[in-house]
C-alpha cells in the first residue's frame, strides 16, 4: 500500500433538499474525506423534472460550512456559462474557502441544459474548443494581469478585471476520456485529469495516453494527478452484496460504469481495497466516489473506517 492517496466523495444533490446535503457534507468531512464534489448539471440526468440543486451555489454554501476539505465540480461545462463570470465567481469562492476550490471543467453533453436556458449547444468539436478557450481565459484571469482582453472564437473579454484574485492559481481539474482532444487539453493545462466512470476499466490505458500527451507538450507527467470517478457499492459481507450489485447495475449501469466490472469498487471492504490498489498500480491516486445507497452516509462511513486507513 502507498500513502498520499486522495479520497473525495460526492455530496447528495439529486432529489435532495439542502438540509440533507449539508448534513452529509459535514459528516463526510468529519469521517476524513479529502474533498467534496457536486455534479454541475442544471437538470437531473434523465428528466428536467428531477429536482437538482445548482452546483456553484452549493459550492459556495459548502465552502462556508466546512473547514478542511477541498470542494469541486464534476464537471462544469465551459460553454454552459459565461466563463468570465465564472472566473469571477471562482475567485470569490477561493477566498471564502481559504483556497480549497477545485474547478472541474469539461465540454458538457446534455443539450437541454444549454438550450432551455438560451445558450447554444454546439457540436462536440466546438464544445471542445470552448473548453480550451475557457481554460486559457480562466488561467489569465487568475494570473498576474491587471486586466485581461481575450479574443477567442467562442469567448471574448475587454479589459476584464478580477479583484480580489485568488491567492494562487486554483487547482484545475479537466474531466473527460476523449484521447485525441480532451486529454491533450488536460495534459497541457490541468492539475488533475478525471477519467469518466464509464471508462474505469480502461484506466491503465488512459494513463498511458495522458503521459504520452504530457511528453508531447513538454510537461512532466507527474505534474498531472490522475483521478477516477467511480461508483462504490460496498457491503460488510458478500451475502448482502449480491442484491446491492444487481440494483446498482440496473440504476447506474453505463453512466457510472459497470458495478460488476473488473475494476469496479464493489464488494466487501477487503475486496474494495484490492481494487483501489489496482488503480494505484496503474497510476491513479485520486478517487472521486459516488456511494450507492439512499443514505450515502452509511456506506461512506464503512469505507472511511475499513478502507481508507489502509492507504494512509
Amino acid at each position: 500500500m502507498m500513502t498520499n492517496v486522495h479520497f473525495g466523495t460526492m455530496v447528495p444533490q439529486i432529489k435532495r433538499i439542502w438540509e440533507e446535503s449539508r448534513t452529509a457534507a459535514t459528516e463526510f468531512e468529519a469521517m476524513g474525506y479529502d474533498s467534496l464534489w457536486v455534479n454541475d448539471h442544471l437538470y437531473g440526468p434523465t428528466s428536467p423534472q428531477i429536482p437538482m440543486l445548482e452546483a456553484w451555489s452549493m459550492v459556495a454554501a459548502l465552502a462556508a460550512i466546512t473547514i478542511r476539505v477541498s470542494i469541486g465540480t464534476l464537471v462544469t461545462p465551459v460553454g454552459m456559462r459565461n466563463p468570465a463570470h465564472l472566473g469571477k465567481t471562482i475567485a470569490t469562492l477561493d477566498h471564502i474557502s481559504g483556497g480549497r476550490i477545485i474547478p472541474g471543467l469539461g465540454a458538457g453533453w446534455m443539450p437541454r441544459e444549454f438550450t432551455d436556458f438560451g445558450v447554444p449547444f454546439k457540436s462536440t468539436k466546438e464544445r471542445l474548443r470552448q473548453l480550451r478557450e475557457g481554460v486559457e481565459l480562466l488561467r489569465r484571469m487568475w494570473g498576474e494581469e491587471d486586466a485581461v482582453t481575450f479574443q477567442g472564437d467562442h469567448f471574448q473579454t475587454e479589459n476584464v478585471v478580477t479583484q480580489p484574485k485568488p491567492e494562487k492559481q486554483p487547482r484545475l481539474l479537466i474531466g473527460g476520456s476523449g484521447e485525441k482532444v480532451t486529454m491533450r487539453i488536460a495534459a497541457r493545462h490541468a492539475d488533475i485529469w478525471n477519467n469518466l466512470a464509464g471508462q474505469q476499466d480502461n484506466i491503465a490505458h488512459k494513463v498511458r495516453v495522458l503521459h504520452e500527451h504530457c511528453e508531447a507538450v513538454g510537461r512532466d507527467p507527474s505534474e498531472v494527478t490522475v483521478a477516477q470517478q467511480c461508483l462504490v457499492t460496498i457491503a460488510k459481507d458478500e451475502a448482502t452484496l449480491g442484491p446491492m450489485l444487481d440494483t446498482a447495475q440496473k440504476i447506474f449501469g453505463g453512466h457510472m460504469g459497470n458495478p460488476k466490472g473488473d475494476l469496479a469498487l464493489s464488494g466487501t471492504p477487503g475486496m474494495v481495497a484490492e481494487r483501489i490498489q489496482q488503480h494505484i498500480d496503474a497510476g491513479c491516486t485520486m478517487f472521486n466516489l459516488e456511494f450507492f445507497g439512499r443514505d450515502t452516509r452509511e456506506p461512506a462511513e464503512l469505507f472511511a473506517k475499513e478502507v481508507m486507513p489502509q492507504f494512509r
